[in-house]
């Protein structure tokens, strides 16, 4: 039983291929007005430096449907920064995720409740964690490149065994 509630704290409450199919329409609808974003390999590639035009679409969709984004990464300032002051997204960086300061920090900077964010990221150890820990709606995305920087490969294995359990519970239908 204790083993079963933990792995409930992994567990995403949606799946996207990819953050573009991230509608703000369909974030609007349930009341969302706020993102916290991760950034390696949810927005863009890990070593990738800037967004795509595909990308920079996306951020003024959500923009323009009222719905605040604020990237939250584990990274150092110079990479988040880099990645956020051309697309005008304010950011944390160095957050320490899963713990939930940084969240807490972005949430209040957006002036907003937790029942109206939701937590978007590539990592169930990170991302999906730390957005459950507050109890904040969280999405998992594929991962944009098959690649990651060396401290995230350890990441990635535990994720296999926890996706592989999640599975045989019949918890996610989804394909890695």
């Amino acid at each position: 039983m204790r083993c079963f509630l933990l792995l409930k704290h992994f567990l995403p409450n949606e799946h996207a291929n990819r953050i573009l199919d991230i509608r703000p329409e369909i974030l609007a609808e349930r009341g969302i007005k706020g993102i916290i974003t991760d950034l390696d390999n949810t927005l863009v590639a890990w070593d990738s430096p800037e967004a795509t035009p595909e990308l920079q679409i996306w951020f003024e969709e959500m923009r323009q449907e009222g719905i605040k984004v604020t990237i939250v990464s584990n990274n150092n300032e110079a990479r988040v920064r880099d990645f956020s002051n051309p697309i005008d997204t304010p950011y944390i960086y160095k957050a320490r995720k899963p713990m939930t300061k940084a969240f807490k920090k972005a949430i209040k900077d957006m002036g907003l409740k937790r029942e109206e964010i939701v937590v978007i990221g590539d990592q169930l150890l990170t991302d999906v964690l730390g957005g459950n820990r507050l109890g904040v709606y969280t999405i998992l995305v594929v991962p944009v490149a098959k690649s990651d920087g060396w401290a995230t490969k350890f990441n990635r294995k535990m994720e296999r065994y926890l996706l592989s359990a999640m599975k045989r519970k019949g918890w996610v239908d989804w394909e890695d």
